[in-house]
């Protein structure tokens, strides 16, 4: 006989089930999507094209992002690129340095240090390369440098309701701009070049067959992990907020919510998303340039999100 305690659990179940998965039209999609990546795929590519297929799905991350704050929210970015380097100059920098030992280094005027600082007559680690000695320290700055630039980016333009086309040109102008700047520090960060010749990860060959398969399905489950997240967030109180806040904002206004702060996450959590994507790209692709997160490649995110339709978390992918 079912007492009211196991029907509420029942009720509990069938919630969350709709919330992460989204009923069975999303239970669906993810066992389509599943078996493609974790089976088809891997079973009828080869290591090359696989591991191709990986950077590729790196770009996913960022338009689930782009679905997220454009989507739902209504905040069109034309800059996620700028989140997406930043999270893969934080693996390149904490790789680099592996990579810089005084004994692989020694042949250099200051060994040590990477390459291309000692080409640009840099003669010591710059301070804010330190943090990226560690890696446990490198994994929290890919995803605390992004959300803190999120936010810091954000929130003044928010709080005086700048949204819309000018929001999108700002967030364009800043990625130009970061473009600039990395070009410009080419003793700080390779300039053009962009940082090159990783290899190892704390003494593991990223570049052999075994570990671009560990890549690849560490991209995948980590894409299915950010996808359902993002499916309990948008079936949340908040999702239902911010879906309301992009068709009716002055009546949700009225209704008594600081859309500032709604919009400010929002935009962080897309950021942090494309961040993630960044770093893996740096571990699949062995290199990290500025050419990668300028102007153009922030449209094409837009574009990927877009084709995908930007209400569908599976189409991002």
């Amino acid at each position: 006989m079912n007492t009211p305690k196991d029907h509420t659990a029942r009720l509990s179940t069938q919630s969350f089930f709709q919330a992460v998965i989204g009923g069975k039209s999303g239970l669906l999609s993810l066992i389509v999507l599943s078996s493609l990546l974790f089976i088809v795929l891997p079973l009828s590519l080869d290591t090359f094209r696989l591991n191709l297929t990986g950077k590729y799905l790196c770009f996913a991350f960022t338009a689930i992002g782009l679905v997220l704050c454009w989507g739902h929210a209504g905040i069109l970015s034309l800059g996620q690129g700028a989140f997406f380097g930043i999270g893969g100059y934080c693996m390149a920098m904490f790789l680099k340095l592996e990579a810089s030992d005084p004994e692989s280094t020694a042949i250099q005027t200051t060994p040590g240090i990477p390459d291309f600082m000692d080409w640009n007559q840099v003669t010591e680690l710059p301070w804010f390369w330190h943090p990226f000695e560690s890696f446990a320290a490198t994994l929290a700055l890919i995803f605390i440098l992004p959300a803190v630039a999120a936010f810091l980016f954000s929130v003044f333009y928010f709080k005086n309701r700048v949204t819309g086309v000018v929001f999108a040109i700002l967030t364009q102008s800043a990625v130009a701009a970061l473009w600039y700047f990395i070009v410009g520090k080419q003793g700080h960060f390779g300039g053009i070049n962009g940082i090159t010749d990783l290899k190892t990860l704390n003494g593991w060959d990223i570049r052999s067959e075994s570990a671009q398969m560990t890549l690849y399905f560490l991209s995948v489950c980590l894409l299915i992990i950010i996808i359902l997240c993002s499916r309990y967030l948008l079936s949340s109180r908040l999702g239902r907020v911010l879906v309301a806040q992009r068709d009716k904002e002055e009546r949700v206004r009225f209704s008594g919510y600081n859309l500032t702060n709604f919009r400010v996450f929002i935009f962080c959590v897309s950021a942090v998303i494309s961040s993630v994507g960044g770093a893996l790209f740096t571990l699949q692709v062995g290199f990290m340039s500025p050419n990668l997160i300028g102007v153009v490649p922030s449209i094409d995110m837009v574009i990927f999100a877009a084709v995908g339709g930007r209400l569908s978390l599976y189409g991002a992918v």
